[in-house]
């Protein structure tokens, strides 16, 4: 495959970006009372080059790691550009996260500097004295805890020289959220990231005129990946709000003249359940690209609503870009995900690693140089780098099937969603599927349960539409009709939320929590 990266950097493609559109406004940021400012390229890269030599000026250099606990923030940005500048290495971690979390993660990062903003300073309290320096965004001066992050910006003159930084060097540690282990730590390059955006800006057609709109945490590599290194790629803009809002998207894409937004099927789903304002539909988004399956009925009710393209994707943080992904042009069908796009080569293959026949269920693999176009690996953890990455082929642990006639893909479970029930395999989102299809049902979630005659036992976790009762044997009765027996849930547990991640998946290992136990 054609290098497409070279030796380009996170820091020379803003600067040739800067030179070609000075005056152009580059971010744009809406926090949560609807206060908005934005920077020009120039203006950005000028306090990223003044951030950058504060860092320096506090020892730190090339291949030290900061972390970085903030919400969707201008400072955020900043921030992520003045490390990778000095061949730092940003650490992005969610602000939900718990002491004990941020604790783990800064040891195992080995991080050296944090960015955070007051209300969080006591999720360090146990390990202060380990930091070398703590900034605080956000922060109205003085600080016992730390140095107020505007003001450093301020006082300090720009870097004048970069130390010299290489494509393959780290430029972040993008840590996956473990459910059965501590999470790991994806690391990424700087041609990792300048891969993405060439890839990803020519499949979503990113123009110079085109504003992304960042809405779901950044710290995620979604709103890196797929929507800022594209737009930065291109010389466009980028939009960024403090938190998504489900009742206000459209009308923050409207404030923030966005084009291009992205979101998963949770935050979709929050959107169809809300009140629906006709005005919504007048928005300027040219296109909304998605991923995790929603219903057909969903599908069709939001486009007709809101009259903006939809396109369900594939990718993981692993992969770097979208492996799969719906096309903008010609046919597409939103209940796949996609077919492959250029720069990525896919197969499924079974427990052996041979490849599976056409239509038939296996493992996605993906195909990658690892540091170029893919993940390089897992930080300090050699063991699971190579049982992800075996023979140029990254195992993503997701179950698909590829279609014979038209190679669509689709996504049927992940690996550890498959549940062992009687000696026969059951995939969850096929029996959430039919549950859906229900007209009393707005969402559901299947867990297998440790059981001592059946492997595991099946249990359903359902959100009802507003206004419906079913009971539990009603739902049992429905899947009776459309599933074979072993695949019938044992109980149904009704809920009005469920447990989620930052960007809206399910936390299943969280919802067994919620099943009674023998004798209560």
């Amino acid at each position: 495959m054609t290098d497409i990266i070279g030796n380009r950097t996170i820091p020379l493609l803003l600067q040739e970006m800067t030179s070609l559109h000075p005056q152009k406004t580059f971010v744009v940021f809406e926090d949560k009372e609807e206060m908005s400012y934005s920077l020009t390229y120039e203006e950005f890269t000028d306090k990223v080059c003044r951030l950058a030599n504060a860092f320096q000026t506090r020892g730190i250099k090339k291949g030290d790691k900061i972390l970085l606990h903030l919400p969707n923030s201008m400072d955020f940005m900043i921030s992520w550009f003045a490390i990778t500048s000095l061949g730092a290495i940003m650490v992005p971690t969610n602000i939900l996260s718990t002491e004990d979390e941020i604790a783990y993660l800064f040891e195992h990062s080995e991080s050296k500097l944090v960015i955070t903003e007051d209300e969080y300073v006591y999720k360090f309290a146990s390990f202060y004295d380990q930091i070398n320096g703590l900034f605080l965004s956000r922060s109205n001066g003085q600080s016992e805890h730390g140095v107020c992050l505007q003001r450093i910006i301020e006082q300090t003159e720009p870097l004048s020289q970069f130390p010299n930084v290489s494509s393959n060097d780290i430029a972040s540690i993008l840590y996956t959220s473990g459910t059965t282990s501590k999470p790991k730590g994806v690391l990424i390059t700087h041609a990792n990231y300048l891969f993405a955006g060439e890839v990803m800006s020519k499949t979503l057609r990113i123009s110079p005129d085109d504003r992304v709109l960042v809405v779901l945490p950044i710290f995620h590599g979604n709103g890196q990946y797929y929507l800022s290194m594209p737009a930065l790629t291109a010389g466009a803009s980028i939009a960024i709000t403090e938190g998504f809002s489900a009742s206000n998207y459209f009308k923050q894409a409207k404030r923030l003249q966005a084009t291009v937004g992205s979101l998963f099927a949770a935050p979709l789903k929050m959107i169809l359940k809300k009140p629906y304002d006709p005005t919504d539909a007048k928005n300027g988004l040219r296109l909304i690209i998605f991923a995790q399956s929603i219903t057909n009925d969903q599908l069709h009710t939001f486009k007709d609503r809101y009259r903006v393209p939809l396109r369900q994707l594939y990718g993981m943080t692993e992969t770097v870009g979208t492996p799969l992904i719906n096309s903008l042009d010609g046919h597409y069908n939103n209940e796949s995900i996609g077919r492959p796009i250029l720069g990525y080569s896919v197969k499924l293959v079974d427990e052996n690693n041979h490849e599976v026949p056409d239509g038939e269920e296996g493992q996605i693999t993906v195909s990658g140089i690892p540091g170029r176009t893919i993940m390089k690996g897992y930080f300090n953890n050699e063991e699971a780098t190579n049982s992800t990455i075996k023979d140029g082929w990254l195992h993503t642990g997701d179950i698909a099937r590829k279609n014979r006639d038209d190679g669509y893909f689709y996504f049927v479970d992940r690996k550890k969603d498959m549940i062992k029930r009687s000696g026969e395999n059951v995939a969850a989102s096929e029996v959430e599927d039919i549950i859906n299809e229900h007209e009393a049902v707005f969402e559901s979630a299947i867990v297998g349960v440790p059981d001592e005659i059946k492997d595991e036992s099946i249990h359903a976790f359902v959100i009802l539409k507003d206004g419906y009762k079913p009971s539990s044997r009603e739902i049992i009765d429905f899947c009776k009709t459309k599933l074979a027996k072993f695949k019938v849930p044992s109980a149904v547990h009704f809920m009005e939320e469920f447990p989620r991640t930052s960007v809206g998946k399910i936390q299943k290992h969280q919802l067994k929590k919620f099943i009674p136990t023998r004798g209560t």
